[in-house]
């Protein structure tokens, strides 16, 4: 079966890095309507009770030490080979039926547990490029190569650790609990998403060709500026897509004291950079989000040679398809009309490369997220989950929903560091350490991991909840 893929982000892509932005209670309400997906009352459970109390004891018995072998042990994108190993042993241990190398390095694991919807849940597995130094005593001291063949540090600076460990925390919770849900369980660790090409390295080879397609598509993201104990979420859009474009700027070089025989592509190059400003101030409505940013600008050699090119790298972000289509045409408009006013030929125009495959927008379905948000709320409370502002962070899970099959998806966010620790930054005047920094480590995983596992767990039984009979 053919998918309509829309691509994945060839660049880093810093998903984790914003901390999402409370909305007023009142918006909630609105965004959480629902019409074909029924939602369960929402009535807190007071204190602890059996399911919150076994996670914990299990999180202290088995997954802890799991955890900080993940954390220990990270690799970057494509070659998570030995994680891959690790993640799907625990899984075939639990009895799903496991295939590995699905996407290159990938893990699925399926469960089919009597008549009902189909459920996926997915949890990212690489590492980063980044020497750890967050100060915990399982901080990771590795080092490896990259798919380009590269030597580099590794940390788990994006916390995915946490999301395979939470995976596994939900999965064996819900082995003992076959009585309470039915349906088919897919359980999946995916490859590379912090370069942006896991979730689609996955669809190409057949997720959802050769395994149960999924009726619902459900991830959680742990978050550093998060307080722990805290989950968060936004329906509809919740992040951006994510383009990389790089102009090449042509010129005539020449010596820098008779600038009016060159083209200078330095002056032509900031006369771009100054015009792109207009692309969302002056061309997209105000009330539509999008951003284009000029990160690097590279020309030139010497103080008094005119260089005959420069090279722009941009990074663009905008929620609709519509707005990102207008910004990229934008960019090679702009570019093409600047070098004509300073009198370049056609042929001497910039060159503009929007890299094909990119990141597409989250788009958290409004009622699946509604259905998912009173299941955690029934678990947490209704001050524990709360919705937020959509970010312009990207994530590849994105990916799963855009296909042919057209997948209702829920992503959520988990808090990552601790109320005390967090007000302690703040009192001290410090950043807090953001997720892809070499300091960030959770300072209270077994909290983080503990409620994402539980929340995971709530919403399977929910969404695979065993039908009364009448």
């Amino acid at each position: 079966m053919k998918k309509q893929l829309l691509g994945a982000a060839a660049a880093l892509v810093l998903a984790a890095c914003s901390q999402p932005e409370a909305v007023e209670p009142e918006a909630e309400t609105a965004a959480s309507n629902t019409s074909s997906i029924e939602v369960a009352e929402v009535n807190p459970i007071p204190g602890d009770d059996a399911l919150r109390q076994a996670i914990r004891e299990d999180y202290a018995n088995y997954l802890q030490p799991l955890y900080e072998h993940f954390h220990a042990n990270p690799e970057l994108s494509f070659m998570e080979v030995e994680t891959a190993a690790r993640l799907a042993e625990e899984l075939r241990a639990l009895g799903f039926e496991v295939t590995e190398g699905v996407g290159q390095t990938g893990v699925v694991a399926v469960m089919r547990n009597g008549e009902g919807p189909t459920l996926m849940l997915r949890a990212d597995m690489d590492g980063l490029p980044v020497p750890e130094n967050s100060g915990v005593s399982y901080a990771s001291q590795a080092t490896g190569l990259n798919r380009f063949g590269e030597e580099q540090p590794i940390m788990h600076a994006c916390a995915h650790d946490t999301h395979m460990t939470a995976l596994v925390g939900a999965a064996r919770q819900l082995v003992e609990m076959t009585d309470e849900w039915s349906g088919t369980l897919v359980l999946i660790g995916q490859p590379a998403e912090e370069v942006g090409l896991g979730a689609v390295a996955m669809l190409e080879d057949g997720l959802y060709d050769r395994f149960p397609v999924p009726d619902f598509n459900v991830s959680f993201h742990t978050f550093a500026a998060t307080p722990v104990g805290q989950i968060t979420y936004h329906p509809g859009y919740a992040m951006a897509n994510v383009d990389t474009v790089d102009i090449y700027v042509q010129g005539r070089g020449g010596h820098g004291a008779y600038p009016h025989t060159t083209k200078d592509p330095i002056y032509l190059g900031a006369q771009i950079v100054v015009a792109l400003q207009g692309l969302m101030s002056r061309e997209i409505s105000p009330l539509e989000p999008g951003v284009v940013t000029v990160g690097a600008f590279n020309a030139g050699l010497k103080h008094n040679i005119i260089s005959d090119e420069a090279h722009l790298q941009l990074t663009v972000r905008s929620y609709s398809d519509e707005t990102r289509e207008h910004l990229l045409s934008g960019i090679r408009r702009i570019a093409e009309a600047q070098a004509a006013s300073y009198g370049l030929r056609p042929d001497e125009y910039p060159r503009v490369e929007i890299e094909e495959v990119y990141t597409p927008a989250l788009y958290n379905n409004p009622e699946l997220s509604a259905r998912a948000v009173a299941a955690m709320r029934t678990r947490f409370g209704i001050d524990a989950v709360s919705e937020v502002q959509p970010i312009m962070g990207g994530e590849d899970f994105s990916q799963y929903h855009r296909t042919e099959e057209n997948i209702p998806t829920f992503m959520f966010w988990v808090g990552g560091t601790t109320q005390e620790r967090l007000d302690q930054f703040t009192a001290d005047g410090i950043a807090i350490p953001s997720n892809h920094s070499p300091l960030f480590a959770p300072n209270d995983p077994a909290e983080t991991i503990s409620q994402a596992a539980e929340a995971m767990t709530a919403i399977t039984l929910d969404l695979l909840a065993v039908e009364q009979e009448s």
